[in-house]
């Protein structure tokens, strides 16, 4: 049987006297993009540090690839690739220099650099920049040149945290388009505050807060955690903003376009029944009848309050 691409096992991880995570458990086993999310203190940067091999953990374990971090940590870091939120680069190398520094600190055979470093500045669009000084890169080369050295080797896994922070919006939109194309071919771990990042680039999603797994699951599953409170209605004859805010449960209600509303309701379990009733009461021709979908900001705090008691 094949192993997963990763197995965390049990893990818990303390720090003094307290626990920073406890029985974490998943496994992650195709290519992919998976977002790990939580709030500042969750305990997503302990679990990254041990994924890695940067830190031992208390108790548990991590495979990847079938090699365990703490028996066989050569072995499974040959199968990581790590991109921090600071890109750990020298401004004084070129691109070049750097990324076969990087090559030979991935322990690549040394008749295998070149073409190696050859394949990654092709994948990440840098080769008409190779033998510029880092320095002088703006931030989205440079950040192409981290996800250069985080895949130079071929790793089965790429840990990338907080890949977009400081980009422009045309740099957010490069950066993007070569997480995906990096995914097709292997599990990308993916940590970050950018929700706009999660809802466009995510498979799945694992939630951390606490330093506990409140949610996994796929990223639409995660959408849709909150129970939207408005709803879209469309009707063939219009009623008023009056005549809308008088069905029990409705305690707000927009024009959209023509004939079409949004209405925010205070249970909506019992709003929706209700506006149906009312419709076809007064003879409104109800059309069309669609709750919101939640927004991420809404989901990430309704999880992140669960997770602390909150």
């Amino acid at each position: 049987m094949t192993a997963p691409i990763v197995s965390v096992q049990n893990l818990s991880h303390r720090y003094a006297k307290a626990w920073a995570i406890r029985d974490i458990a998943f496994e992650l086993d195709k290519p992919g993009i998976v977002g790990l999310l939580g709030s500042n203190g969750a305990g997503k940067s302990t679990i990254m540090n041990i994924m890695c091999g940067v830190l031992y953990p208390t108790e548990g374990d991590v495979e990847i690839k079938g090699y365990s971090i703490r028996k066989q940590s050569l072995q499974a870091k040959r199968e990581i690739g790590f991109l921090p939120q600071q890109v750990p680069v020298y401004p004084e190398f070129t691109v070049g220099e750097y990324l076969r520094y990087a090559a030979a600190l991935r322990r690549v055979p040394d008749n295998e650099i070149a073409e190696a470093v050859d394949q990654a500045m092709v994948r990440v669009d840098a080769t008409s920049f190779s033998k510029r000084l880092i320095g002088s890169l703006s931030g989205g080369m440079r950040q192409r040149v981290g996800i250069a050295q985080a895949i130079l080797h071929d790793p089965s896994l790429v840990v990338m945290d907080e890949p977009t922070t400081g980009l422009d919006p045309n740099q957010v939109l490069g950066v993007r388009r070569l997480i995906k194309e990096i995914a097709e071919e292997r599990t990308v771990l993916l940590s970050t505050h950018i929700l706009p990042d999660v809802e466009s680039l995510c498979d799945e999603i694992k939630m951390i807060e606490a330093g506990r797994i409140v949610f996994e699951g796929a990223m639409e599953d995660f959408a849709n955690v909150v129970r939207p409170r408005s709803v879209i209605a469309r009707f063939a004859a219009a009623p008023s903003l009056d005549d809308l805010l008088a069905i029990q449960g409705v305690d707000g209600a927009d024009a959209t376009g023509a004939q079409r509303f949004r209405l925010h309701l205070d249970d909506p379990d019992h709003g929706a029944e209700a506006i149906v009733a009312a419709s076809a009461e007064h003879k409104w021709g109800l059309k069309e009848l669609t709750p919101e979908r939640s927004s991420l900001e809404d989901v990430f705090a309704e999880l992140s309050a669960s997770g602390t008691g909150g």
